[in-house]
């Protein structure tokens, strides 16, 4: 009995140590993530280890409790009578606001300083005067959920907690027909039928929820939806680029991905397919199609040009394109001298470049798909073909450019990784591509599941927890919620790499549900909502507001995959560049398929995707700009595909039974998921009867009014945005 005592009693003492041990670790981490970045970027430069102004150095924690001529930087507990913060928030009365005569810190990050001294400036006792391990190269490790009173899901302790500290209460949840829409914008990219959100909005509840975003993740508009977002990171496209722009085919590939979306194929195997399929033992006809994720670098066509010198710039893409698109660092910065502010070295650059200079680039036969056509080497009706990556057998010898310049060749480089990052495993050999894509989805790997979930989070707030989503370095803007972005990259590992499993922990937050509407509160505290202390309102993708149209207008042809199709597009575009290329403009249903199977040529977009932001497919795309323009209107209101739309819309709404208000209404619902308040259908009315009359005085049909009110519906802020 008492040797059992004991004996529990050792084990509540040694956990007892554990968890005191576990929460000064993550103490000293946040420091590492959060505060040293802030001092190396706004102090160091004066205060680092070579000449210190006034004797003070804030290159180490140590240096800021020692302190300079004017005393201790930090008084660990006390923030408010701390030197450092009096100086960075403009408050001491003889030295001036710091840093000096540079941009000052924002509130939020003298907050994060604050809360540091606060709990008492916990930092690691070994670490190096003038470096540190940047927080994005620590493995993320799994942070304890704050206990926040009234909230149930993952998510949101985390984001409740830093509004509890700032005294800000959270928005309200959004309205039932808000959501609904929401929801099915954000999984599939079309907006809910009128009788699914009478019915949801008479049965609305948590179950039904549930079941509302189980359905979305099942469907297969789910893989469209999300597959163009990884279709702007792989920088996709139906031409090779530069000026002669020729047509390709690589559609496949297109498919491909659509099909592991909605397969819900774990994420690091499909990484690892992308850049490595074809080396996996016995690959498949899929894997080797995934390939083309590296074979969607432009190719130059035009003569007299040195091939050698544009397979090395289709190479030196695809080292930047991983960089940027997987690990979040801007890799490319090293490609001509050492990185100047993180820690990748000019031969490190071109270990990552020998990965990708020991390839082939066949074109690959695909027998039982249509071909392509040319929103031109077929073998038969019943092959189509795609670009591929294929290993070599002899490898190519891989030297280090001097300044980047591929006629200036130094000492030869083998396939290597950053030295700042975990190391490759021990190999036999010359380490290949799958080497590679095995290391970045490697568990100690720090870096990719912190840059894939942190983009997941930004396609649903507009925003990522790290602002900088494609620069996760020491330029970089340090994440708004650093335990947060380490407790998803952990679950989204954790779960199997499954995407669907990330989608589900963040919908179902009370924070994803919250109403978007604009808070007077915020405005001075947190004008650029930060905090999350309500939803964000956010422009739709190009080719979404497309399909929106289709989807209002019923006659949207929801067929998954295939060859490229031409929706209309104004005459005369390929006048401006060198191969004046004819438009052909599709029939039948090719005409209104969704606007992810509009043909991509890189020289001339079409101008309704280039007008709302869609990326140029140059090079890779991590974040899509949101711009407002007059020609977005012009667009919506005189483009030939949204004026066909639209006569359908007018079309529905005239043979609807019922009053006038009644037939408003149904055209309304369709485009917003919601009904016109009173004021709004008034509106509608008047410009219906003032159609109506001026029609009627033309010569024109009288029920042509009903046009003009359909182009107004599909011009509405409200139907192009998400609330």
């Amino acid at each position: 009995m008492r040797s059992g005592f004991a004996h529990r009693f050792l084990r509540l003492l040694t956990g007892g140590f554990l968890v005191m041990a576990a929460t000064l670790d993550a103490a000293e981490n946040r420091y590492l993530e959060t505060v040293k970045p802030l001092l190396t970027r706004a102090c160091v430069s004066c205060h680092g280890a070579d000449h210190p102004k006034a004797g003070l150095r804030l290159d180490t924690a140590a240096g800021a409790l020692k302190g300079g001529k004017s005393g201790p930087a930090v008084l660990p507990a006390h923030p408010s009578e701390s030197l450092l913060i009096r100086v960075l928030d403009g408050t001491h009365p003889e030295i001036e606001r710091m840093p000096y005569r540079r941009t000052p810190l924002e509130n939020p990050e003298i907050e994060t300083l604050r809360h540091w001294i606060n709990q008492g400036a916990p930092a690691p006792t070994s670490e190096i005067p003038s470096t540190f391990v940047h927080w994005s190269f620590i493995p993320p490790q799994r942070p304890l959920i704050p206990q926040i009173a009234g909230t149930y899901w993952p998510i949101d302790p985390f984001i409740r907690w830093p509004l509890k500290q700032r005294g800000i209460q959270p928005s309200p949840p959004a309205d039932s027909a808000t959501w609904l829409r929401r929801i099915h914008l954000d999984l599939i990219g079309l907006p809910p039928e009128p009788t699914l959100i009478r019915r949801f909005i008479a049965h609305d509840s948590p179950d039904e929820r549930d079941r509302i975003i189980d359905q979305l993740l099942a469907s297969p508009h789910y893989g469209e939806r999300w597959g163009r977002w990884w279709l702007d990171i792989a920088r996709y496209a139906d031409s090779n680029g530069y000026s002669v722009d020729a047509p390709r085919s690589i559609w496949p590939y297109r498919d491909g991905v659509v099909a592991s979306f909605n397969a819900d194929q774990p994420f690091d195997q499909f990484l690892i397919d992308q850049l490595a399929g074809d080396l996996l033992p016995q690959a498949s006809v899929a894997q080797r199609i995934a390939t083309g994720f590296h074979r969607n670098t432009q190719i130059n066509q035009e003569g007299g040009i040195d091939p050698e010198q544009f397979r090395i710039e289709s190479v030196f893409d695809r080292v930047a394109t991983t960089g940027s698109a997987l690990l979040g660092i801007s890799i490319g910065c090293a490609q001509c001298h050492d990185h100047k502010f993180d820690p990748i070295s000019h031969r490190d650059y071109y270990g990552l470049f020998a990965f990708f200079n020991d390839q082939d680039e066949p074109t690959l036969e695909i027998e039982g798909l249509p071909s392509g056509i040319n929103e031109p080497k077929a073998k038969s009706p019943g092959w189509a073909t795609t670009l591929v990556l294929s290993e070599r057998t002899q490898p190519r010898k891989t030297q280090r450019f001097v300044q980047g310049d591929f006629t200036r060749p130094a000492e030869p480089v083998l396939p290597a990784t950053p030295k700042v990052l975990p190391p490759l495993p021990p190999k036999n050999g010359r380490y290949q591509r799958l080497d590679l894509a095995r290391w970045l989805v490697s568990p100690n790997h720090p870096l990719t599941a912190r840059v894939l979930v942190n983009r997941v989070w930004q396609q649903y707030f507009g925003r990522g927890l790290v602002e900088t989503e494609n620069d996760f370095g020491t330029q970089g803007t340090p994440p708004t919620h650093p335990e947060l972005v380490d407790w998803l990259a952990v679950e989204f590992q954790e779960s199997g790499w499954s995407l669907k499993h990330l989608h589900r922990c963040i919908v179902k937050s009370e924070t994803y549900g919250q109403s978007s509407i604009a808070r007077p509160d915020l405005r001075e505290i947190d004008p650029l909502n930060r905090w999350l202390a309500r939803q964000n309102r956010l422009r739709l993708d190009a080719e979404i507001i497309r399909d929106v149209a289709l989807a209002a207008s019923g006659q949207l042809d929801r067929s998954l995959g295939g060859p490229p199709v031409q929706p209309p597009q104004p005459a005369g575009l390929g006048a401006f560049t060198q191969s004046n290329r004819d438009w052909m403009a599709s029939s039948g249903g090719h005409r209104v398929r969704r606007a992810l199977y509009t043909r991509i040529q890189r020289a001339t977009l079409h101008p309704a995707l280039a007008v709302f932001d869609a990326p140029d497919t140059f090079t890779t795309c991590t974040r899509r700009l949101r711009s407002n323009t007059p020609l977005q209107a012009l667009t919506l209101l005189n483009d030939t595909q949204f004026h066909e739309l639209a006569l359908h819309i007018a079309r529905q709404m005239a043979s609807t039974r019922g009053t006038d208000a009644d037939r408003i209404a149904g055209g309304f619902l369709r485009c917003t998921a919601r009904h016109p308040a009173p004021a709004e259908s008034q509106r509608l009315l008047r410009l219906l009867r003032e159609e109506r009359s001026a029609g009627g005085s033309n010569g024109a049909p009288p029920e042509g009014g009903w046009l003009a009110v359909a182009r107004v519906l599909l011009n509405l802020d409200e139907t192009i945005t998400r609330e």
